[in-house]
């Protein structure tokens, strides 16, 4: 088997996290990627808890499989490495606030005129046009402003943060998809583009619904908790030891809930349509739960299921970790030290892809300069 990017050499400046998720998935289909960080300090994530023998889990988690070589790009000796790093790389991936890599001569115009191949990757806060672009920006900043915390958290409340940091992790899921729309071009022109992602154009991308309820209402829309606001029933429910959820997304699997639930609503005409049932969700919650109450999460998801409803448990993260289905995806990976043994868990790659190698293990997190050696052994063989 040969990974599909097998041969492909990235060149990573990135550090935090949207940069450094988009080179992971380049590296999890297969291209070596080599990550160039400041000396003595490396990626800001390095310091980053929790640590486990010293080191942290954060960045070995995005991190593995990469190589390190740490460079100045103010020091001469060190300009001559990164440039004939540049002159072998496929990609170039970076995620410093636009118009550093100009003031130090590695903008795209620059690279370009002198790598006409290379494609350029660039993920920033803003992006690299339009009046804010080199304000800075964190994940919370984009998704504050960008108008997803808007819509998260219970109604009537104050917006809350999402979880997880999607907005550093979208930005660089649509770098990757970029890089690689870039590398086929490559192939038909003969010559790479600029990628250009900012973290807040991610997140309007990322408001389906929201942006056709505003377009066509004129009215935005605000939290609504664990309920979908355009479908019902399309949230949590209460059995008798807890939460658990239900997801009717249309009016055919209405019906069959009824018939599960021996709950007759689906021909009364405040719920035949889910229009309708969006207009009297708070009744229709409340009758769904006067029945689910009587049983426990694991008998309803049982029923549910073999009804063909979609349904489901809310997981913490230990139970997600221990998903059956899950494991048998291989989405739960350890990563490697450098003896070889088991050191962090991390999740798998989610792009399954024939005769690509997934193993179960990822290799280690690289030392800050950890492998300077084998890099520089590697440009002197050209």
């Amino acid at each position: 088997m040969s990974a599909p990017l097998a041969g492909f050499v990235i060149l990573d400046l990135t550090h935090v996290l949207a940069g450094p998720y988009c080179t992971m998935t380049l590296a999890d289909l297969g291209a070596e990627v080599i990550k160039v960080e400041q000396p003595r300090t490396g990626d800001d994530t390095r310091a980053f808890p929790p640590f486990k023998d010293g080191k942290s889990a954060y960045f070995a988690t995005i991190n593995h499989g990469k190589k390190s070589i740490a460079l100045d790009l103010k020091d001469a000796d060190d300009r001559v490495i990164f440039e004939q790093l540049v002159a072998r790389a496929d990609v170039l991936v970076e995620n410093f606030r636009p118009g550093v890599m100009e003031r130090l001569g590695y903008g795209w115009d620059d690279l370009h005129a002198a790598y006409p191949r290379l494609v350029y990757g660039a993920v920033s806060g803003f992006g690299h046009t339009g009046p804010d672009a080199k304000r800075p920006a964190y994940d919370m900043v984009v998704q504050a402003r960008g108008g997803v915390m808007s819509i998260t958290g219970e109604k009537d409340r104050d917006p809350v943060r999402v979880g997880a940091s999607i907005g550093d992790i979208v930005a660089g899921m649509f770098l990757a998809q970029g890089v690689l729309a870039a590398l086929l071009d490559r192939d038909r022109l003969g010559k790479g583009r600029k990628i250009d992602v900012a973290m807040l154009d991610s997140q309007l991308a990322l408001l389906e619904h929201a942006v056709a309820m505003t377009s066509v209402n004129g009215k935005a829309p605000g939290p609504s908790g664990a309920r979908h606001p355009s479908i019902t029933p399309f949230e949590t429910f209460h059995a008798s030891d807890g939460l658990f959820v239900i997801a009717a997304g249309n009016d055919r699997l209405f019906e069959k809930l009824c018939v599960a639930l021996q709950l007759p609503l689906s021909d009364d005409p405040r719920f035949s349509t889910n229009p309708a049932r969006c207009e009297n969700a708070r009744l229709l919650k409340r009758l769904i739960e006067a029945i689910t109450l009587g049983d426990t999460r694991a008998g309803w998801i049982a029923k549910l299921t073999a009804a063909g409803i979609p349904t489901g448990p809310i997981q913490n993260v230990a139970e997600v970790l221990k998903d059956p289905q899950l494991l048998a995806r291989n989405m739960v990976v350890d990563v490697l030290d450098k003896s070889g043994r088991a050191a962090f868990t991390a999740a798998g790659n989610p792009i399954k892809m024939t005769d690509n190698p997934d193993p179960p293990t990822r290799g280690p997190a690289p030392d800050l300069d950890g492998n300077r050696g084998d890099i520089l052994r590697w440009l002197d063989d050209t």
